[in-house]
């Protein structure tokens, strides 16, 4: 596919995403600004979710299970959504939108899901800091910097093997 802007790398005239050689998106290096790039998609929708998981859970007084199992579905809901919707106005059907969603960020997110509630599970009393106290923003914003910086390597590896956010690109206009 030909197109003239790209958010994650610019390309010349001509370039075509399903030759897969030299780009980084098929199989062979990428780069680390386009993983970088790829990561801050998922952190998007991962952040979403779980803070109106977060203000859900509270909202309803539901315990730290409940809670953060709501945040990580909505996590993978939003994270889902955000790519679905580049895809979507690309013209391809909902069927194939949902597959290449699935397919582009399952892992991302579920690494980023991992980081960011371990981190939150294991630092001194985040679990119980409700969404008045800065323990709860602060140690929420610690761990999804941290998850960001653990998935940037794994996303940059599935973009090198033409897997993960790779296959969202030849959707890109």
């Amino acid at each position: 596919m030909e197109h003239t802007a790209h958010t994650h790398h610019q390309h010349g005239p001509g370039h075509d995403h399903g030759s897969g050689h030299g780009s980084g998106h098929g199989h062979g290096a990428a780069s680390w600004p386009m993983a970088a790039q790829a990561t801050l998609h998922c952190l998007t929708g991962c952040a979403i979710g779980e803070v109106l998981g977060m203000v859900v859970g509270t909202a309803f007084g539901w315990g730290n299970l409940p809670t953060t199992l709501l945040a990580v579905v909505l996590a993978f809901l939003f994270g889902y959504s955000l790519t679905m919707r580049g895809v979507l106005r690309a013209g391809v059907d909902l069927r194939t939108a949902v597959r290449v969603a699935l397919a582009a960020d399952t892992l991302s997110i579920a690494v980023m899901e991992l980081i960011d509630n371990g981190t939150i599970l294991v630092w001194p009393s985040a679990m119980d800091a409700t969404l008045a106290d800065a323990l709860f923003w602060v140690s929420l914003a610690v761990s999804l910097v941290i998850a960001f910086v653990v998935t940037t390597p794994v996303n940059k590896w599935t973009i090198g093997r033409g897997k993960g956010h790779a296959v969202v690109h030849q959707y890109h206009h």
